[in-house]
């Protein structure tokens, strides 16, 4: 019952990812709370629940402090991965 509440609350402060991706040239990601890593041909940053890794070339970063974050560059891959303590759950795709 406690994590109903708590996916209802989550989603009711917009804490939750939200995840556009505009052809393989542009991703935006909202509530971005970290950047881990970051290159021109792989970032990795938190989101929500999420810790999400970007694979490309030429990934630059904008508007990081609109608690969103915008990726431009030729984007080949996307790795979402769950993050619960210290177990992560991952689901490769979206190439």
């Amino acid at each position: 019952m406690f994590e109903k509440l708590q996916k209802k609350a989550r989603s009711a402060l917009m804490l939750e990812s939200g995840i556009h991706i505009d052809g393989n040239k542009e991703l935006i990601i909202e509530n971005c709370r970290r950047i881990e890593e970051y290159n021109e041909v792989f970032m990795q940053l938190i989101s929500g629940s999420l810790r999400v890794q970007i694979w490309g070339s030429g990934l630059k970063a904008f508007d990081y402090r609109t608690s969103g974050l915008v990726i431009r560059g030729r984007i080949s891959q996307i790795e979402l991965s769950e993050r619960r303590g210290r177990i992560e759950r991952s689901d490769k795709g979206l190439r």
